[in-house]
């Protein structure tokens, strides 16, 4: 079973037990995760289930300025599971309470390269926001089968008009905007000017010209590529690595003349979380252990925030995954670290003109 349908299958089994697994233990499920699908599989936190006999409940969200607003309009969440280039927003706008490092395992453990990414994991005056938990990236995805690798080397082939209707893209502005800012070449994307930001945002409408879809989740970019819908993708590690397992004819260029995009994502603590304080930090620490590294990088393909679990991963699979030589992966590399918020709802806004085609 490829690791969408299987997580799929521990979702459903999730929901059909709920009402039994409630009334276990000390009622785990009182704990409420705001995440993104597929994350609530029960192996990226296995000690929490342990502790408390019951799952988490989950609500999930498509993208983060869905839940941004969902939570704005009344929401109520434990947890929550932003990305780096939201973090500054969702603490600006008050809805995030500091981190008790003292009750997080492992917490000098986490990767030093991003906890040192500025204004993120921690702020100036010494207060900690934001536990990273999964980092991959987007990056260039084609059918091996439709495309030659020596159209696969630029990413400026999302808009050659031989892919008219064979393009799917992200229905994510952060993605959107990373694709187009290493097009222009333009690594750190908080020093956009505005002729940066037209130049990049006249690209993304050339690309839109070539788009037969918008993915919002893992299921809609496999179920394009494996029926042959679409040649290019610009996407995340899971899908090559669930496709690839599948035998679908993929590959993921992470060596592209223009390089490649990095995101990280992790969990904050909300300001009102309605529920119990102790079991927020048990699902913290139960995330964060250094077992689950192993499985997030089987699975899904991405690293984990633990440092120390990344470091005890069989070398082979770190190969296999691209994670082998990290000065080097991520030297061709755009951050998708936090912009200044005006810059962001620019970026919103237009992108939305550019899909509605205008």
């Amino acid at each position: 079973m490829g690791s969408t349908l299987r997580r799929l299958a521990i979702a459903a089994a999730c929901t059909i037990g709920a009402g039994a697994a409630l009334a276990l233990a000390e009622g785990g499920g009182d704990l409420v995760v705001f995440d993104w699908s597929g994350y609530e599989d029960p192996l990226l936190h296995p000690t929490y289930a342990v502790k408390y006999g019951a799952e988490p409940t989950f609500a999930f969200f498509g993208d983060e300025d869905e839940a941004f607003q969902k939570m704005r309009a009344g929401f109520k969440a434990d947890i929550a599971h932003p990305c780096s280039q939201s973090v500054v927003k969702w603490r600006e706008a008050g809805m995030l309470q500091p981190l008790d490092t003292s009750r997080i395992a492992g917490w000098k453990d986490l990767n030093p390269g991003i906890m040192a990414m500025k204004d993120l994991a921690t702020t100036a005056d010494g207060k900690a926001w934001f536990m990273p938990f999964d980092w991959g990236n987007t990056s260039l995805l084609y059918r091996t089968d439709n495309v030659t690798p020596e159209q696969a080397q630029s990413l400026r082939v999302f808009a050659d008009p031989k892919f008219k209707g064979r393009v799917t893209i992200g229905d994510n502005v952060d993605d959107a905007y990373a694709l187009a800012s290493l097009v222009i070449d333009l690594k750190d994307w908080t020093r956009m000017t505005d002729a940066q930001f037209t130049e990049a945002s006249d690209f993304l409408r050339q690309v839109h010209k070539n788009i037969r879809l918008y993915w919002t989740d893992s299921t809609d970019i496999d179920q394009a590529f494996s029926g042959n819908e679409v040649d290019l993708a610009w996407g995340w590690n899971e899908t090559f690595v669930t496709l690839k397992g599948q035998g679908v004819p993929i590959a993921m260029n992470r060596n592209t003349k223009e390089g490649l995009s990095t995101w990280v994502c992790g969990y904050v603590l909300m300001k009102d979380a309605p529920g119990n304080l102790d079991q927020a930090y048990d699902f913290l620490n139960a995330v964060n252990a250094p077992d689950v590294s192993g499985y997030m990088v089987t699975t899904f393909g991405y690293g984990h925030g633990n440092g120390a679990g990344m470091a005890a991963i069989d070398p082979k699979l770190l190969v296999e995954r691209g994670f082998d030589d990290l000065d080097k992966f991520l030297d061709k590399t755009l951050f998708q670290q936090p912009v200044a918020p005006e810059l962001k709802q620019r970026m919103i806004e237009e992108f939305e003109k550019i899909k509605a085609g205008y």
